[in-house]
């Protein structure tokens, strides 16, 4: 017999089997010993009441047998097949590619940066001499922002489509199956490169392709249809199917899209900055507690205020986090935050922005790329006013709000450094007064948010894209060019790697259709 329930459990029992056998025995009123095992569907943490507990959806298996679910996969040999060109090796292209070989095409993914072993070297440059290779960086390279920036696989996108088979396929590549079960699933920076090269070498034996240092410069189109792409080396590739991949830091393909007449739109993103706390005054908030326990994981938040018809919002929160340099070019300055899979360091930090609408910016609201310069606009005065070599400039926060210049800066995670600097003069005065507004608010709804002791570090500039490749809804194709697929986060269909993944295996299926 089977039995769908729900429990709840202290912490330290959460992965205790007999603990929860009992508990379903309790719950069932019967022997825990007819109980022959539990499968957890679901776990997050309750922290509303004085006490934290989690809360689990569960199977119970009563008097059965349970099979344990394996996780292998035997993709095709697809070398002979149809080619798809995929130009990106993040979240999107990577699950486009499998998608593509699961359908019996093959893929051929474009990668302007380095695999995850050779970019290692170029992200410790950044870190530790603050120099940018504008091919090799937290952007760009083997799995896209998301392989160096956590691996967190939060979404709300679960109408989209599938979520369990993304996450499943990261199973099958060598995540826990935690991230099955996890309320806020997380893989993290230490472990997803070996992932991401776990799924490459799937496409790899299965007869795709994919290439590093290949930058594509230049679509081949005639009579409104793709027919291939131009590399920096010159090299033409043809196909008459192109998903458009890139993340949304390729600024060049926005140029070159827009280079070659094909339609691309100005879209509102968010600015703002990353607020990092010491973890502890977090625990403390949450938890309820002076000192957070061994059987409790470094605690969130996610915050958002209404400030004068506008809102302001945490992002991407990293518990255990460290802040991260992630300009894509010479001379700005773009932070983002990760965490370890354990998130054990000291410090949490968020990315915490404003809405920026068309009308804010100054400018042609026909001009495709003025959201995109605006952007690049407030990140090199960010780089000025820290002085060059990714140095960021920062604030404690209740100096941010009282005007005030901060004589000392706290301790923090970002390796380059901060310079202690007036955020006011380097955000627009709309986002500076929201924030400063905000932030005591987020104060009265967690205590002891509002405090000197964190640091606002600049600036949280890619939230999203600042540029939307448009496509039809039915076919998924550019609206002016048959065969071209504008897919995730780049082309403004995804908001991070679960969403950017299910795109990806969207656009591979209609791919799939146009060639079959």
């Amino acid at each position: 017999m089977l039995k769908e329930i729900e429990i709840v459990c202290p912490p330290g029992q959460q992965e205790d089997e007999g603990a929860l056998k009992k508990i379903a025995a309790s719950s069932l009123n019967i022997a825990a010993q007819k109980i022959s095992a539990i499968k957890i569907h679901k776990r997050s943490i309750d922290a509303r009441g004085r006490k934290v507990v989690y809360r689990m959806q569960i199977q119970v298996f009563i008097d059965e047998v349970y099979h344990p679910e394996t996780f292998t996969v035997n993709y095709p040999d697809v070398s002979p097949a149809k080619p798809i060109i995929i130009i990106g090796a993040g979240p999107a292209g990577l699950f486009a590619a499998l998608r593509c070989i699961e359908l019996g095409l093959k893929p051929l993914i474009l990668e302007r940066g380095k695999d995850v072993k050779q970019r290692r070297r170029d992200l410790a440059r950044i870190n530790k001499e603050g120099l940018v290779n504008p091919e090799s960086n937290y952007c760009f390279g083997e799995g896209g922002a998301g392989t160096y920036s956590d691996g967190k696989l939060y979404t709300r996108s679960t109408k989209r489509g599938d979520v369990n088979e993304v996450l499943k396929t990261f199973v099958t590549h060598g995540a826990t199956e935690d991230i099955l079960i996890d309320a806020r699933p997380h893989i993290g920076t230490n472990k997803l490169p070996q992932i991401i090269t776990s799924i490459k070498e799937n496409i790899l034996n299965a007869g795709g392709e994919v290439r590093f240092d290949a930058k594509v410069t230049a679509l081949t189109v005639e009579f409104g249809k793709i027919k291939g792409v131009q590399l920096s080396s010159g090299e033409k590739i043809n196909s008459s199917a192109v998903i458009l991949a890139t993340g949304h830091s390729a600024r060049d393909i926005f140029e070159m899209l827009h280079h070659q007449n094909i339609l691309i739109e100005a879209k509102p993103f968010a600015l703002g900055v990353r607020i990092e706390h010491p973890q502890e005054i977090i625990d403390q908030a949450q938890y309820h507690c002076e000192h957070r326990g061994p059987d409790l994981p470094p605690s969130y938040y996610s915050l958002v205020e209404q400030v004068d018809n506008r809102g302001v919002f945490s992002f991407c929160m990293c518990p255990g986090g460290i802040i991260a340099p992630c300009a894509t070019d010479a001379n700005e300055i773009v932070v983002n935050g990760w965490s370890p899979s354990k998130r054990n360091n000291p410090f949490a930090n968020s990315g915490t922005v404003v809405q920026i609408n068309m009308e804010d910016v100054r400018g042609d609201d026909n001009d495709p790329l003025k959201m995109l310069r605006f952007q690049q606009e407030i990140e090199k005065l960010a780089f000025n006013a820290g002085g060059g070599n990714l140095v960021a400039p920062a604030q404690r926060m209740i100096d941010f709000v009282e005007n005030r210049i901060s004589t000392t800066l706290p301790v923090n995670s970002y390796l380059p450094g901060t310079k202690s600097t007036a955020l006011k003069e380097i955000l627009p005065g709309w986002i500076n007064e929201r924030l400063r507004k905000a932030l005591p608010a987020f104060g009265k709804k967690m205590k002891g948010y509002y405090t000197n002791e964190a640091i606002l570090v600049g600036v949280e500039s890619r939230t999203s894209s600042p540029v939307k490749v448009p496509r039809d809804k039915e076919t998924l194709q550019h609206p002016q060019v048959a065969g071209l697929f504008p897919c995730g986060e780049g082309a403004g269909y995804a908001g991070g790697i679960i969403s950017a993944a299910i795109d990806g295996i969207n656009c591979a299926s209609a791919a799939s259709r146009l060639l079959t």
